[in-house]
This record gives structure tokens, C-alpha cells and sequence, in this order.
């Protein structure tokens, strides 16, 4: 047997296929006994012993095999950040045309917005002017009511001073046109008297007094300056369908107070 000096890589090439050629070689060799036993009658001597002869075939030194790196225990695996979305820059022109695109939008949203103020501006001056109008048209009418309100006051009262003006002249009452008060008593005032005194009488066609007479409670003292004051008045003759008349019982009250 030639003794070969293998290396590391082809010894283990070796042992790797040593075993499956053992195994051929006792699978081959039984098979061959086999066979030679069923060819022979019982008879025949024994077969001499087999010999098994074994030739050591030097194979083809194989393809050196790298060694494989150590194994390394894998790190905890972490989890992938997410990716950013990447904007792709336009181009040149895609960008201008977009600008542009954008600027002509912006410019329509303006002038919708402009418009849209306008028209609410007109429909707040036209608001307005209907209020103003309304406010107009109420003014006028209140004026044109107090108008008519103060055109019929004055003729109301036309038509009464004409009443009375006919009435007048055909019936006037007597009015008083002089009264002058009478003179206090000297001997009341040294007393300390105090009172009231009614005279009653008559105004004459001509407005004069007439037969005054004291009726009531009197003081003494206040009787006679009653009557002469009564005396003195001076009346508006009362006009009956044009001519002027007497008044009988007209009634004046005198009052003595010390001041």
C-alpha cells in the first residue's frame, strides 16, 4: 500500500467517501459469493477462502473547499425606519407652468371675492335705501296726518270763534269789566277780625250795579264796604238776540284777611 501524505482538505474528502466505498465493495462482494454458491452443487469441495483485495484509488484531490466564517450570533433586528416620502423636483418648466396655474387660481379666488363683496355691499346700500325710503314715506305721512291733524284744529276752531261770534252777536253774556276791592275796617283790623261776606244783586241793561243786598253770614263790620264795593263793579251788558238785558241775582263773595 502506497502511503499517501494528504492534506487536511483531502482526508476529510476521503472519510466522507471511505464509508460508501466500504459499502459498495461488501455489497459487490456478496453479491459475487452469492452467485458462485448457487453455480455449484453441494458436492463440489469448499471454495477456497476469498480473498478480498483492496486497491487504494487515489481520487481526484477535490476543489479545496473554503472554510466557513464563524457563526455569528445575528443581532436583534431593529425595525427599518420608515422611508420618507422623496418629492421629485419638477422640472424647470413643470414648475413654472404650475406657478403659473397656482398665481391664475389665487387670481380667480380674488376676484370671486371681490365680487361676492360687491354684491354684498349693493344689497346693504339697497337695504339701506329701503329703510331710508320707508323711513321717508313714514315721515311724510306723519307730517301730511299732523298737516291735516292741524288744518282741521284750525278749522274746528274757525268754526267755533264764527259760532261764537254769531252767538255773540245775537246773545252775549255780562262780563265784569271793573272790580275793585273793598276797604277793610279799621276797627276789624285793630281786632283781629277776619271773615267772608256775600252780596247778591242786580247788573243792569247799562252794566251797573243795582240793589245789592248782603245775604249769608256777615260780620257787622263788613257789611257796609261789601256793599259799596258791590256798587262800584262795572259790567259787559248781556245781549239778547241784539238788545241788552238785566241780570237779577248775581252773587259776589268778599274776602277780609289780614295779611
Amino acid at each position: 500500500m502506497t502511503s499517501l501524505t494528504l492534506q487536511q482538505p483531502m482526508w476529510r474528502a476521503w472519510r466522507e467517501h471511505g464509508s460508501a466505498l466500504a459499502i459498495a465493495v461488501a455489497l459487490h462482494a456478496g453479491a459475487a459469493w452469492l452467485l458462485f454458491s448457487l453455480s455449484h452443487t453441494p458436492d463440489l469441495p469448499p471454495p477456497a477462502a476469498q480473498v478480498i483485495q483492496t486497491q487504494l484509488v487515489q481520487l481526484p484531490a477535490p476543489e479545496p473547499v473554503v472554510a466557513a466564517p464563524p457563526v455569528v450570533e445575528p443581532a436583534p433586528v431593529q425595525p427599518a425606519p420608515k422611508p420618507q416620502p422623496t418629492v421629485q423636483a419638477p422640472p424647470v418648466e413643470d414648475a413654472a407652468l404650475a406657478l403659473k396655474r397656482v398665481q391664475q387660481k389665487e387670481r380667480r379666488e380674488r376676484e370671486q371675492q371681490a365680487e361676492l363683496a360687491r354684491k354684498q355691499r349693493q344689497e346693504s346700500e339697497r337695504r339701506e335705501q329701503l329703510v331710508r325710503d320707508e323711513k321717508a314715506r313714514e315721515a311724510r305721512e306723519q307730517e301730511q296726518r299732523l298737516a291735516a291733524a292741524r288744518d282741521a284744529e284750525a278749522a274746528r276752531q274757525a268754526a267755533a270763534a264764527k259760532a261764537r261770534a254769531e252767538a255773540d252777536a245775537a246773545s252775549r253774556q255780562y262780563l265784569p269789566i271793573a272790580k275793585q276791592a273793598p276797604d277793610y275796617p279799621q276797627r276789624a283790623l285793630d281786632r283781629h277780625i277776619e271773615g267772608e261776606c256775600t252780596v247778591a244783586y242786580t247788573v243792569d241793561p247799562g252794566g251797573r250795579v243795582t240793589d245789592p243786598q248782603v245775604v249769608g253770614n256777615c260780620h257787622p263790620l263788613f257789611v257796609k264796604p261789601s256793599l259799596a264795593a258791590a256798587k262800584r263793579f262795572r259790567y259787559q251788558p248781556r245781549l239778547v238776540n241784539g238788545q241788552a238785558v238785566a241780570v237779577a241775582n248775581v252773587k259776589n263773595t268778599f274776602s277780609f284777611r289780614i295779611e
